[in-house]
């Protein structure tokens, strides 16, 4: 591990992940004051910092005493993890924006750099229960986004999340999965196996050391790492009490972009999105949408078409030539040529290639439109207004 880190920090580092809590500002303002070293050490001879009342250092002391310096990093490394502190070549910078809230350090298992891989990232998340809707844009819109050379960040839980990291998967592109639990243990148990695809084709990342266990407050600060380790949030399907929301939440206070999926609105696991719409965030419904605001100047999505019909494949004459025939009845050439503001011999021309189309039909020496592509050569009536 290269970098500006120290031997001696790193080791202080490795066991205060065991000791602070993700997300404890307290503590992280003592790790900005004095450096990770001391504040070990003064945990090690009992001597409390004046900044951590008495019952808060009994509990720390509690846990210090418990830990053998050194021992989770021979472990991590066993099973091909390491320890990412900050100073790290590998420290994704972005990290820092969560202030005296900053992880300790990242416990990471996987080849690739996770500096390198969150440069371009975004973070899928949303509901766990959720819908066949939810599972299939989640899918389709990390499959895209890893095609396009997006890292896809997520949390590896059950719903959105797995079929975040599995469509980014399908198509051989980088995930992260970002944990509530060390990364020796399988949590949900029934994602074993994906998380040990993740680890092979990106990366699992905790601030938890090996064997800790998951609980709900980790998971709520799980949360921030993904909100703040990815330029920008998409919430895909949310329910108005959904965790998700935490990290759009976090997402939004750090400045990063904010985005969700709109579902139907007869479906309580939309209803989330749709208020996060309505208050801040933005809608989006296609990978090119998201990439447009995350990603750098020129990197716009694709233009939106509607269906496209017969009608729309002719060309401006043949255009012109079918606008000018009359719904109910057959005209001449000389008519329909008046009509499209052309010579009699163009009008023809285009007559005979409107009829090989099937659009028109001769009929003695006329030409009227063919019953079927009537439909076709009228443009859409207009709608009703409202209360019309």
């Amino acid at each position: 591990m290269s970098g500006t880190v120290t031997d001696g920090e790193r080791l202080a580092r490795s066991a205060l992940t065991r000791v602070i809590e993700p997300g404890d500002q307290l503590l992280g303002e003592q790790l900005a004051r004095l450096g990770a070293t001391e504040v070990w050490q003064a945990l090690e001879r009992d001597e409390r910092l004046p900044e951590v009342p008495p019952p808060r250092w009994a509990g720390l002391r509690l846990r210090a005493e418990r830990v053998v310096p050194g021992r989770d990093l021979e472990e991590s490394a066993g099973c091909g993890g390491r320890l990412v502190c900050p100073g790290d070549h590998e420290w994704p910078g972005q990290l820092d924006d969560l202030g005296a809230a900053r992880p300790v350090g990242l416990w990471v298992r996987g080849a690739c750099s996770l500096r390198f891989v969150a440069l371009r990232s975004v973070s899928l998340v949303g509901a766990r229960a959720c819908t066949d809707y939810g599972t299939h844009m989640a899918g389709e819109l990390a499959a895209t986004l890893a095609e396009r050379g997006w890292t896809v960040v997520s949390g590896g839980a059950y719903g959105v999340d797995g079929a975040a990291h599995r469509g980014a998967l399908a198509v051989g592109g980088p995930t992260v999965a970002v944990l509530a639990c060390g990364l020796d243990v399988a949590y949900p148990a029934g994602h074993r196996q994906l998380l040990e695809r993740v680890a092979e084709g990106g990366l699992l990342v905790s601030e938890l050391p090996p064997g800790e266990r998951p609980t709900r407050g980790r998971f709520v600060q799980r949360n921030r790492v993904i909100a703040a380790l990815s330029r920008g949030t998409v919430v895909v399907e949310a329910a108005l009490r959904s965790g998700s929301l935490i990290t759009a939440r976090r997402a939004a206070r750090l400045g990063r972009h904010l985005m969700a999926v709109p579902g139907p609105v007869t479906s309580g696991l939309s209803a989330g999105t749709h208020r996060l719409i309505r208050q801040e965030a933005t809608l989006v419904g296609s990978a090119g949408e998201v990439i447009e605001l995350v990603g750098a100047m020129g990197e716009v999505a694709d233009g939106e078409r509607g269906p496209a019909v017969p009608r729309d494949l002719l060309g401006e004459a043949a255009g012109q030539v079918l606008d000018a025939l009359p719904v109910a009845r057959a005209v001449t050439v000389p008519e329909i040529a008046r009509g499209a503001c052309m010579s009699s011999e163009a009008a023809l021309a285009r007559l005979l290639e409107l009829g090989s189309l099937g659009f028109v039909e001769h009929v003695g020496d006329r030409w009227q439109l063919r019953r079927p592509a009537v439909r076709h050569a009228l443009p859409a009536a207009p709608r009703p207004e409202a209360g019309a």
